[in-house]
């Protein structure tokens, strides 16, 4: 269990950052995730983890939202909208592996546009994306990861990259 939460930690962590753009509130959905994978799940097989985990996540970022629809709302009604941003400390970090300026000027604006677009995914679509572009997962693991149908993680991912590729056009 220890390998597979270590495998997955980053990669949960930027699809926690995607879904919520909040460094911290990634990083405590991630932890949230792992330890109710552990505490609930461990008994199960080693290839049952990543869709259940990734359901465990998908939960905690669905009621992330939740939370924070309700409240915005209530603190809306008392002193308006306070919407600040951290500072990404994944972003902050020294490259040990400089490309260059201009080349890596040229990469941070392009994951930087496919970042962007990935947040204005719908969704579900977003989801779909992340789970099988980013972690790998079968359309079956995505299915279970998502509580839905096979057919569905299909419709969502194609959706997704159509969505994309019409966005970034060449740079995608």
């Amino acid at each position: 269990m220890e390998s597979f939460l270590k495998d997955v930690e980053r990669r949960a962590f930027r699809i926690a950052r995607y879904s919520t753009g909040d460094t911290e509130e990634a990083l405590d959905l991630v932890q949230d995730a792992m330890l109710k994978l552990v505490k609930t799940y461990a008994d199960r097989p080693a290839d049952e983890w990543p869709p259940l985990f990734y359901r465990i996540l998908d939960n905690g970022i669905t009621d992330w939202y939740r939370r924070r629809a309700v409240r915005g709302s209530v603190m809306n009604l008392f002193q308006g909208a306070d919407d600040s941003q951290g500072l990404d400390p994944i972003d902050a970090a020294p490259d040990l592996a400089e490309p260059g300026p201009e080349r890596r000027v040229g990469t941070e604006e392009a994951l930087g546009m496919l970042e962007a677009a990935i947040k204005r995914l719908p969704e579900r679509q977003r989801q779909a994306f992340l789970l099988r572009m980013l972690e790998e997962l079968s359309t079956e693991q995505t299915a279970t990861a998502m509580g839905c149908s096979a057919g569905s993680v299909k419709t969502h991912y194609f959706r997704a990259l159509k969505a994309l590729r019409e966005e970034l056009g060449e740079v995608w």
